[in-house]
């Protein structure tokens, strides 16, 4: 078999097959088993080169087989199912099994074989598997590679790992699939970025905050998280914008998934999360420079954020925000006080259902009619 290793961008610093696989390996102990997504590039016939992030899963694992002083079984799956690949991708706690995770989720084991060569289990219907180990002290130069967040700096390599391949299995005619990384919209958004909003939105609730949803606007790289506040459950912790903003900041920017999380919006029950059109509006609308904005300096952020890996660098951590783009009263009103202007905002119902039937006869096409929504 002959394995395709295109070049995905031109000021890539080489060869990247692995975008859209998924890593697993485990502890010394064997009792974590890790599944997750990260780059690999090809350094030769036998190697592929990586990042190991220290403060990621992998990483962890990575480091307890350094501190055996042996290198590091591992296995690389291509084609998994798609359950496997979002979760993969998703930021559950530590020492969680993602293939039990995923049984959970689909209602059904995971059906997984052994590999030919180390005892690493793989899913059994991935289209490719590589498998191997990941040396301890060799590395070779990486890099760079165009990013989720859109930016490329040319010809800057790192030294990173390397990823011995001692074998290949393949199922007939597989597929190998790729991810072209880069400006919006991509698989790192519409996957990834979707799953750290879920695990947010898991995180707020154990903790017993009224949030009813968490978006990540496409456009934003998978930097910004769009919390929206239940104001009902809200008005009944008796508290207020600097308490709440606080407690909140500090729950999501201390947990796993907060590592990646750069900037946190907080919109009420009248602002659709999913909508960067209504997220802008309230934002811009309801969210006073500095008296609505939050900062905090006390944790860590993933270093290929572009200000984080290429900014200013801070006395302590670079800063997150929460900003908060709800108005004191909707801390307090059990009714908001204003009205929107818009088309759903301004006119009665029927003047709405008239324009509507009467929308194709103007002259515009049936698809241009305007949907009912909470803004516009």
């Amino acid at each position: 078999m002959s394995l395709p290793t295109p070049l995905l961008h031109q000021h890539d610093g080489g060869k990247f097959i692995e975008t859209f696989g998924m890593h697993i390996v485990q502890t010394p102990d064997r009792s974590w088993t890790n599944w997750s997504i990260t780059r690999g590039m090809t350094h030769d016939k036998r190697h592929l080169v990586g990042p190991i992030i220290p403060k990621q899963d992998i990483g962890v694992i990575y480091q307890m087989w350094k501190d055996k002083g042996q290198d590091m079984p591992w296995a690389l799956c291509f084609g998994v199912p798609p359950a496997a690949i979002m979760v993969g991708g998703m930021p559950i706690p530590k020492w969680t099994n993602e293939a039990g995770f995923i049984g959970a989720l689909i209602e059904n084991p995971v059906e997984v074989v052994k590999c030919e060569t180390n005892d690493i289990r793989v899913p059994a219907n991935a289209e490719i598997v590589f498998e191997g180990t990941v040396s301890i002290s060799e590395t070779a130069p990486e890099g760079p590679m165009m990013e989720y967040h859109g930016h490329v700096w040319p010809n800057q390599p790192k030294q990173c790992p390397l990823f011995k391949v001692d074998a290949i299995t393949y199922r007939e005619n597989p597929i190998l699939p790729i991810c072209i990384t880069g400006r919006a919209t991509e698989e790192s958004h519409t996957v990834w970025a979707v799953m750290i909003a879920a695990e947010i939105l898991n995180i707020c609730q154990a903790a017993s905050l009224p949030i009813q949803n968490v978006w990540c606007p496409f456009e934003s790289h998978a930097i910004w998280y769009v919390i929206q506040v239940d104001r009902k459950r809200l008005r009944k912790l008796n508290t207020n914008m600097s308490e709440f903003c606080t407690r909140l900041g500090h729950i999501v920017f201390s947990s796993k998934p907060g590592w990646y999380t750069g900037k946190v919006f907080v919109v009420g029950e009248d602002v659709d999360p999913t909508s960067l059109r209504d997220v802008i509006w309230a934002e811009s609308t309801r969210c006073e420079p500095g008296t609505s904005e939050f900062l905090f300096d006390e944790y860590g952020s993933i270093p290929l954020i572009p200000y984080v890996g290429h900014g200013v660098k801070p006395e302590r951590n670079h800063k997150k925000v929460v900003k908060c783009c709800m108005l004191p009263s909707e801390f307090e009103d059990k009714e908001l006080a204003w009205k929107v202007g818009s088309f759903r905002g301004s006119y009665p119902a029927d003047i709405q259902a008239e324009v509507e039937r009467k929308w194709v006869k103007y002259g515009f096409g049936a698809s241009d009619v305007a949907k009912p929504c909470s803004v516009g």
